[in-house]
């Protein structure tokens, strides 16, 4: 056996309870079986620290050993480790009366994709007033590389996740009503405020590459009456937008 198809195999067995003699019936392989589960459950307990909280460490420490063996690491930054873990919970029997877990989950994974995201110079505000109705209706913004938004339709998904997430206990009675999450990277922090659906909206056309009047009637559409002004100046104060690069043309 050469060296790439022991390494493939070993890795194999590592995350295989059920692996067939060989490797996993050595005496030694038990501790390198555990050492790496354990490392892969701790990473997702850090890259998921408001759905540990909700659940407790117990119930956390199961459900994350069952996705390791399902979906073991593919990249050795195991800050980028759980990729898959919101959708895993959202098919995780143990979890089906816990509806709001799952995007609970993608916002502590929202989280990790900002911190890690590129850097980006953010639209500067003064410069964006200064340019004409005309102009300014035909130009085109893009989200930040670390913006992250969600829009959750059917519960209070961002008041659960950002009590969670620093730490404060869930006194106050929650209304039960849809709510959306905006996560930016104020240099080296991650920052989040609450957004409402134009908001979500608007940062959707301008993903898709649509002039910033386009993205206005988005907002509009869905919350007719609202003030774009005010909703493109909290964006800006976010740091929630970029002027998108300049594409070179071929030679």
């Amino acid at each position: 056996m050469n060296l790439a198809a022991f390494q493939s195999d070993f890795a194999a067995a590592l995350f295989a309870p059920d692996a067939p003699a060989g490797l996993a019936a050595q005496p030694a392989f038990a501790v390198y079986r555990n050492t790496v589960m354990k490392g892969c459950v701790d990473a997702l307990e850090a890259n998921y620290p408001s759905v540990a909280r909700l659940v407790g460490r117990e119930w956390f420490c199961a459900a994350a050993a069952l996705h390791v063996a399902a979906q073991p690491p593919h990249d050795g930054r195991m800050l980028r480790y759980g990729e898959g873990f919101a959708d895993f919970l959202a098919g995780f029997e143990p979890a089906r009366e816990l509806g709001y877990l799952p995007d609970v989950a993608r916002l502590d994974r929202s989280w990790t994709e900002a911190h890690s995201a590129a850097d980006a110079h953010a639209v500067d505000g003064a410069w964006l007033a200064a340019l004409a109705p005309e102009t300014l209706g035909k130009l085109h913004l893009a989200p930040h590389p670390a913006a992250r938004w969600h829009w959750f339709a059917q519960a209070p998904i961002y008041t659960v996740w950002q009590r969670n997430r620093a730490g404060n206990d869930m006194t106050e009675e929650l209304a039960w009503q849809g709510e959306g999450a905006l996560l930016t990277r104020a240099g080296d922090v991650v920052v989040w405020c609450a957004a409402d659906r134009a908001h979500c909206d608007f940062l959707d056309a301008c993903a898709e590459g649509r002039p910033l009047a386009e993205a206005a009637a988005a907002a509009l559409a869905v919350k007719p009456g609202v003030d774009v002004a005010d909703l493109l100046a909290r964006l800006l104060c976010a740091g929630a937008l970029i002027t998108p690069p300049v594409e070179e043309s071929a030679p």
